[in-house]
């Protein structure tokens, strides 16, 4: 009985809280509920009242702050500003409501990014007057000040407007005289430790961005140099060296950047020398370690701005050295963050390195090629140069190889791990930041490799010999050791890269064998698959070595520990992919093809695999046939692989023609997707060349599908939507999609024969689209509208007189089934738009052929579809939605449609751009409203009610609905704001660029935006970025991995 109070006491207690929640929400949406905030602040002793009360302020300074009447602004402003003085004028109740002041702080900052400067011209006057009064005001004014800063020069971006931006920061950077005078005259006269860190604080904000001459051309870089020793304020002091050395100017301040280097480099060996640095860390209390971090970044940062100063003269050379081997020996810390903070700079510094190497190499190879002796002169003294800084670096470069190889992170295609305890275990996820880590890693060691590929080598090379004769012998240091080696792939020429790998595959097949113990060997199969994996340009001039290797993987496939039999099978498909000629060539030495070898020990290879490793093995034998030439030779290779399927195959469709009650014994239901299975891997890899194999079994496979899905739906309209969900169901539905995935693999294949693929598709018609239109919704296959649309890509204008069949079987109960929400039917949803942009690309005739109520069903599906908050379904629909507007422009019914839609379709976009649900469409929302505001100067019909009003134009008409439009969705923006923005897209239309940063301008004023995350809204530019990244990649030998070409690298 007592339990059963708790427990309802629990519940009340939970229901009382959910209606506090509702009453608070409600009060806080209250229009005027802002309006007794003062008295709450005033009368209440309560801190979460307080909390609330400046929460429901804040709400209306983001977004009705300029809508208010003058008075009550400046009733408010000041109201905010003596509550703040009074609070901290005194040290106890400063530091007793510490929690409260801050809000307060920030609700300031917000009014002054409306009032500043333009209606309160005095404030950083007052405020540093107010500093002067008291040490505890001062502490608090630091605080504000710091949050300015970081309001308008961290977070402004898609907050305010850049012209807003732009005159707050001219504000700040003019009354910055007096901000400086006052932290110099802090530091030099307090002794208050809180007041010295805030005004620290509040510089290190500061410092990135003040008119340079208040850091050099006065005394506030030798105080801060004061302050490091100092183990209180040493933490803060350093992270403002570093915004200091992160500012570049040309060369005017050179010599001030070395002296402060200079000294800081003294002050620093007292502190901490350098050879200790990873113990320090690892022993180190929470301030020593945000210290070693702290000296990465300022390392990092002075590098990367001012390296070049300290190659001048001997004695910074020296100093420059010794920060490097800082920095290093901070790199071999124990920590990931402070690595990536290392490893970020250690890419850019050998980048910069080897791209100098990279300019003067070809100049140089081509004087040696001419037989010239290497004459001052002849290569010009940028050579000289690059020679003199390649030597200066030789000792950390070396180091920095070291620090690669021994802490190489793992790659993407290694599936086998350490747990927690210790244990061997096949990985289960895959880490995003470890795959990122390893990618600058590989591209980091790879410059190293190209700087000094003998030292590289000799490095790695004394490190497996280290693993074999048992001296350095661990799986971490093997694993790395291998990543390393696997990383470098393509970046060495191929005679030294050929004499390298005869050694490590030899070293590390020597290593398999005189290693005893399960796991150990486990991870080193691991390594060797992973290494000869990464090597294909190796393995095709060598048949020896690509044969031994095959041959090994076939003896791992029989290796029962976790993830071995995974990664031999993924390392065949790799490896075959990249040198599949050489196994249907018969090689010197050899009775036959090895394809051929293969085929006829494939029983016993494949024996121990589970059925997802046999289609992986399945798949790469396809890939070798596939590079067989000759038609017949092909044609028996295909056979003699599907022998064993087919025969399963045969034996199962006869013993169905006996009796249809075999085909529903779940053993045999999983034997019929298991053959489809290895069909559809065969099909991925072969091509058209499967052609023989499906003509076989596509009409058994085709009454399969109608058979199992006839049984489908009795089953869950005798079962009810609880049928659906049961495991013989799903099985059933599993071999109707593998059915179709089949289909569509081959057809999509088939692109060199299309004809091959066409004749399949009338015998579908019944089997599967009619199935589809038949079936109870939770029995209807999403993969029946993908296959379709793959058709109709394939075959486009071919496919025309097929659409109106198509269009009435799936159209109309798909929609049914989606439209209901945006959450069931996921898979559908995705590829009913994908079809529907299929037929309006390459069958437009079709849609116009539609009755009118057909077209406004598309057009409302399309709306429907870019509604959606999921990310693929929206972009599908603005796609479409694009090529159909573009389609009816170009055609004879541009009249007609737009004076139906077009405003329906402006309306609906607005909707979705103002929404911030749908940011990563706005590229997409942008073409759109280009396109519309450009297509109506080529209409030739009003599109306005021509009985009610009269335009002169429809550009004026639509600016007048456009305004409208805005104007009533956005009450909180002046009426002229919206007339401003309306005519800034019409005259910038033709250009989108300007077009696009007008309606990024409007959606940060519209505050729907300015608290959020708008990288988004930047999403083309840095896409243009990565492209050019990946044809910089392109460039240089290794950066993609060959095992990644596409065929780039064609084996003969």
């Amino acid at each position: 009985m007592p339990h059963m109070c708790f427990n309802s006491l629990g519940v009340l207690c939970l229901f009382q809280r959910n209606a506090a929640d509702q009453i608070l929400r409600d009060l806080q949406n209250n229009q005027d509920m802002w309006l007794q905030v003062v008295h709450i602040l005033q009368n209440s002793q309560n801190l979460n009242t307080k909390f609330f009360a400046l929460q429901v302020l804040e709400s209306v300074i983001k977004y009705r702050w300029n809508a208010l009447p003058t008075e009550q602004r400046d009733g408010m402003k000041n109201y905010i500003s003596d509550v703040i003085v009074q609070l901290s004028s005194n040290e106890v109740s400063f530091r007793q409501e510490r929690l409260y002041v801050n809000k307060l702080n920030i609700i300031l900052v917000q009014v002054l990014k409306h009032e500043w400067p333009a209606r309160w011209t005095s404030f950083i006057p007052d405020l540093v007057a107010a500093a002067k009064s008291s040490e505890t005001i001062c502490e608090n004014c630091m605080a504000i000040l710091k949050l300015l800063s970081e309001e308008i020069f961290d977070f402004s971006r898609g907050e305010m407007t850049q012209q807003k931006i732009k005159e707050l920061k001219s504000s700040l950077n003019s009354e910055f005289r007096l901000i400086h005078e006052l932290c110099l005259y802090v530091l030099s006269a307090t002794q208050s430790s809180e007041l010295i860190r805030a005004t620290l604080a509040t510089l290190h904000a500061f410092l990135s961005w003040i008119p340079v001459g208040f850091i050099f051309e006065s005394p506030l870089l030798e105080t801060l140099l004061k302050f490091f020793p100092m183990a209180a304020y040493r933490n803060l002091t350093l992270q403002c060296l570093t915004e200091v050395a992160a500012l570049q100017f040309g060369d005017f301040y050179n010599m001030q950047y070395v002296k402060m280097y200079t000294i800081f480099m003294m002050q620093l060996q007292a502190i901490l020398p350098p050879g200790s640095i990873p113990n320090a860390y690892a022993n180190g209390s929470n301030d020593e370690q945000a210290f070693i971090q702290n000296l990465a970044l300022f390392f990092t940062a002075f590098f990367k701005s001012h390296i070049r100063i300290l190659e001048t003269s001997p004695e910074n050379r020296a100093a420059l050295l010794l920060g490097l081997e800082y920095l290093t020996g901070i790199s071999f810390v124990d920590d990931t963050e402070v690595f990536k903070v290392c490893l970020d700079y250690w890419n850019v510094f050998v980048l910069e390195l080897f791209e100098a190497h990279n300019q003067i190499e070809p100049a140089t190879a081509a004087v040696s090629m001419m037989g010239l002796q290497m004459i001052p002169g002849v290569v010009d003294g940028t050579g000289a140069a690059v020679q003199h800084r390649r030597q200066l670096y030789s000792g950390p470069l070396s180091k920095l190889r070291t620090l690669m190889i021994c802490r190489m992170a793992k790659p993407e295609e290694v599936l086998i791990v350490e747990d927690e305890n210790g244990n061997i275990v096949r990985e289960t996820l895959k880490d995003n930041d470890v795959l990122v880590q390893y990618k600058i890693m590989r591209e980091t060691l790879i410059y190293l490799s190209h700087l000094d590929h003998e030292d590289t080598e000799q490095q790695m090379l004394k490190k497996l010999t280290k693993q074999l004769n048992g001296e350095d012998w661990s799986w971490n240091n093997l694993n790395t050791l291998c990543w390393a080696i696997g990383s470098i792939s393509g970046s060495m020429v191929e005679e030294q890269e050929n004499r390298f790998l005869v050694m490590v595959i030899r070293d590390l097949l020597n290593l398999c064998e005189i290693t005893k113990g399960k796991d150990n060997k486990a991870v080193i199969a691991s390594n060797i698959m992973y290494v000869v994996g990464q090597y294909p340009r190796f393995l095709r001039a060598h048949w020896k070595f690509l044969k031994t290797v095959v041959n090994k993987l076939f003896e791992f496939m029989h290796e029962m520990h976790p993830g071995v039999q995974d990664m031999a099978c993924d390392t065949f498909l790799k490896i075959v992919q990249k040198c599949k000629r050489k196994f249907v060539t018969q090689q010197v030495g050899e009775n036959e093809p090895f394809v051929s070898e293969l085929l006829t020990n494939l029983a016993t290879t494949i024996l121990d695999l589970e059925p997802h490793q046999i289609h992986t093995f399945y798949e790469s034998v396809g890939h070798m046939i596939q590079a067989e030439s000759d038609n017949t030779k092909r044609d028996e290779y295909l056979k003699r692989l599907m022998s064993l399927p087919n025969q399963k195959w045969a034996e199962i469709i006869g013993q169905a023609g006996q009796s249809i009650d075999i085909l529903k014994n779940q053993d045999v239901i999983r034997s019929v997707l298991n053959i489809l299975q290895t069909n559809t891997s065969v099909a991925t890899a072969l091509g058209p060349h499967f052609f023989p194999q499906i003509s076989l079994i596509f009409l058994d496979m085709l009454t399969v599908y109608r058979m199992y899905s006839e049984l489908v739906s009795s089953t869950i309209a005798e079962g009810g939507p609880y049928a659906s969900k049961s495991s013989f169901v799903k099985l059933l539905r599993s071999i109707k999609r593998e059915t179709l995935k089949l289909i569509e693999t081959f057809v999509d294949k088939a692109e060199d024969l299309p004809h091959l693929g066409k004749q399949f598709v009338p015998p579908m018609m019944d089997p599967v689209l009619g199935d589809y239109a038949r079936n109870v919704p939770d029995a209807r296959e999403s993969e029946v509208l993908s296959l379709f649309a793959t058709i109709i890509n394939k075959y486009k204008a071919e496919m025309l007189d097929d659409v109106p069949r198509i269009f009435e079987a799936v159209f109309q109960c798909t929609l049914e089934m989606i439209t209901k929400n945006f959450e069931d039917y996921p898979e559908h949803r995705l590829k009913f738009f994908s079809l529907l942009r299929a037929i309006g690309t390459h069958c437009f005739k079709a849609l116009i052929q539609l009755s009118s109520q057909q077209l406004k069903l598309v057009i409302d599906s399309i709306n429907w579809a870019f509604r959606h908050t999921e990310r693929n379904i929206a972009e599908t629909g603005l796609s479409l939605l694009l090529e159909i507007l573009k389609n009816f422009q170009a055609s004879a019914f541009q009249n007609q449609f737009y004076k139906t839609y077009f405003l329906n379709i402006e309306q609906e976009i607005f909707a979705v751009l103002t929404d911030s649900f749908h940011k990563p469409g706005f590229k997409l929302h942008v073409l759109v409203l280009q396109h519309l505001f450009c297509v109506v100067d080529g209409l030739t019909e009003p599109l306005w009610d021509a009985s009610s009003a009269a335009y002169q134009s429809n550009a004026m008409y639509v600016r007048e609905y456009t305004i409208n439009l805005l104007g009533a969705s956005f009450p909180n923006i002046a009426a002229a704001e919206v007339t401003k923005f309306v005519d800034g897209l019409l005259s910038s239309r033709h250009d989108l660029t300007t077009f696009k940063n007008h309606i990024r301008d409007f959606l940060v004023q519209s505050k729907e935006f300015s608290v959020q995350d708008n990288k988004d809204l930047y999403a083309e530019e840095a896409a243009v970025q990565r492209e050019k990244e990946r044809q910089r990649m392109m460039s240089i030998p290794g950066l993609i991995a060959p095992s990644e070409l596409q065929d780039e690298m064609v084996d003969s």
